[in-house]
């Protein structure tokens, strides 16, 4: 046997690992079926201006990625979209949210919504920071 040390992970072997922890994962979690969320603005042209991707996992709303185009900032439109996915993470019956967001991004955004830093990453990747959050839903 041989350890191997590569800067250009194939597709094949990304594949191989990921399945061998999703099969030994998917025998102890009790919910195995996650169920995507995205929450969208769009403009009168049917263009995406602002959104939301995440998911929702048992008790669990992970928000994955929130944005809001440069024009649109500062509307509460990311407010509108945040709320619009806690509440249907509620109705799903989660109990729970998570994301994290970069030292630069919208960490006082997110404490402004009930979120509370739950661990940070100082340093990362080289002078920032990244926060973790959770809130009660």
């Amino acid at each position: 046997m041989e350890i191997k040390v590569t800067d250009e992970i194939k597709k094949q072997d990304e594949d191989i690992v990921y399945q061998g922890l999703l099969e030994y994962n998917s025998a102890r979690i009790e919910d195995k079926n996650p169920k995507d969320l995205g929450v969208y603005l769009q403009d009168e042209k049917g263009n995406t201006v602002a959104g939301l991707i995440g998911n929702t996992h048992g008790n669990w709303l992970f928000i994955k990625y929130l944005w809001v185009s440069e024009e649109l900032r500062r509307c509460n439109i990311g407010s509108n979209i945040l709320n619009k996915a806690e509440q249907t993470a509620r109705e799903r019956g989660c109990k729970y949210s998570f994301l994290d967001t970069f030292s630069f991004q919208a960490p006082e955004f997110y404490k402004k919504h009930g979120y509370k830093e739950v661990f940070t990453l100082e340093s990362f990747p080289i002078t920032g920071s990244r926060y973790y959050f959770t809130k009660t839903l």
